[in-house]
């Protein structure tokens, strides 16, 4: 590049910094090791979910025996009824059913006949299935004083079953949400915010690397500062890409090929899509300003310190999103934030794959993020310009502005 007189075009002195980034980081044993790493972790955490989720398993097991074996449909109902899985378990006799409450095969026994709930325990009787076991008391209870009056229990039960309520349409538009979307919106927003976090102080870090070891100095004798700051934030915005798909799509592949994500195809493949679409333009909006922020120090050490103020407005809108939306969705603090540029690319996302974010919030959030790149690469791009290649004190932010 240096001993060459050829003059490049702007997009290809763009083109070849971003390529030098993308080569150097991507053949890195860091990167690789940190992307797999990232990976298996989240493969593990689907493992996790599917084990501690237990397949669909029963909350309890409920013996019973012959004389009582009437309960045991009835009993799998009432459980169903107030959130308890129930499995049931046919025991040839008491004395076999009690064995198999001391080696714990059972949670309880439920004996004698199927007049009333007759249940025997090993210790104690768990709170939620005694809820379960009063609930089915009570009804067989309604279901002996409706025989007294001459009446059939089980027309009583479908007439039960069958009653509905006149739900009246809503005054506003329902969240269109569920437990899954939360949790993957949680996780779309951590990446981003993880990957601002590092990616951003990574373009910070290189520009004060390269202005320590004067390379810069080569750099800008073929080219111009703006399409070095450019090629820069481009090479590392792809190969930051590289490894959200690479996290992203391993993630979603997991959760639904162990069943522990339900929903739909193409609500997940949507809540990637968006994360690659707020992970693009979150990182171009404040990867500009960290190149800009970095250009004013000349030592690792300050970095830190010089990017702080723009990382605070990451941090901001992903505490935001963590605390507030996972208890009121509907918050319209996080609603507002979420629509501004500085806030929108840690807390949109969240939102957007919670669901029940209405179109044109999601346009005018993208739209207002688009429009203020333009502003902030001409900002930067004058800030680095005066100070990449001043070395020594930290350059004062209005000396940068000000210098011609």
């Amino acid at each position: 590049m240096t001993g060459s007189n050829v003059q490049m075009s702007p997009l290809s002195a763009v083109g070849l910094v971003a390529g030098r980034e993308i080569t150097t980081r991507v053949s890195s044993k860091a990167y690789r090791i940190t992307t797999l790493v990232m990976v298996l972790i989240v493969v593990a955490l689907a493992l996790v979910f599917k084990f501690f989720s237990g397949g669909g398993s029963a909350d309890a097991t409920v013996g019973y025996v012959p004389a009582a074996s009437q309960l045991a449909e009835p009993l799998t109902a009432t459980g169903k009824s107030i959130g308890q899985t129930v499995a049931t378990e046919q025991v040839p006799d008491e004395q076999t059913g009690q064995a198999k409450l001391r080696d714990g095969s059972i949670d309880a026994l439920l004996v004698q006949d199927a007049k009333r709930v007759h249940v025997q325990v090993k210790k104690d009787l768990d709170a939620k299935l005694k809820n379960t076991f009063t609930v089915l008391e009570g009804q067989l209870a309604l279901n002996q004083q409706i025989e007294s009056l001459g009446g059939d229990p089980a027309k009583v039960r479908q007439a039960t079953a069958e009653a509905t309520i006149d739900e009246l349409p809503p005054l506003e538009k329902p969240y269109d949400y569920n437990g899954q979307q939360l949790v993957l919106g949680i996780i779309a927003g951590i990446l981003i915010y993880l990957s601002l976090m590092l990616n951003g102080q990574g373009v910070a870090q290189g520009v004060v690397e390269e202005k320590t070891s004067r390379v810069v100095e080569l750099l800008l004798s073929t080219i111009k500062p703006w399409q070095l700051m450019a090629g820069k934030v481009l090479g590392i915005g792809t190969v930051g890409l590289i490894q959200m798909l690479a996290i992203g799509v391993a993630g979603v592949a997991a959760g639904l090929g162990f069943g522990v994500l339900t929903i739909s195809v193409n609500a997940a493949v949507g809540t990637v899509i968006w994360l690659i679409v707020w992970y693009l333009l979150g990182f171009f909006m404040y990867s500009i300003v960290f190149a800009a922020l970095g250009a004013l120090v000349s030592r690792q050490e300050d970095v830190g310190g010089a990017t702080m103020p723009a990382l605070m407005f990451v941090i901001a809108g992903y505490v935001v999103g963590i605390s507030i939306l996972p208890s009121n969705p509907g918050s319209p603090l996080a609603e507002v934030l979420s629509v501004i540029p500085v806030f929108a690319p840690t807390l949109m996302p969240m939102r957007l794959a919670m669901g029940g974010v209405p179109v044109w919030e999601a346009v005018l959030s993208v739209g207002l993020v688009v429009a203020l790149i333009p502003a902030l690469i001409w900002l930067a791009a004058r800030i680095y310009r005066n100070a990449v290649m001043r070395t020594g004190a930290k350059v004062k932010l209005r000396d940068a502005l000000r210098a011609a």
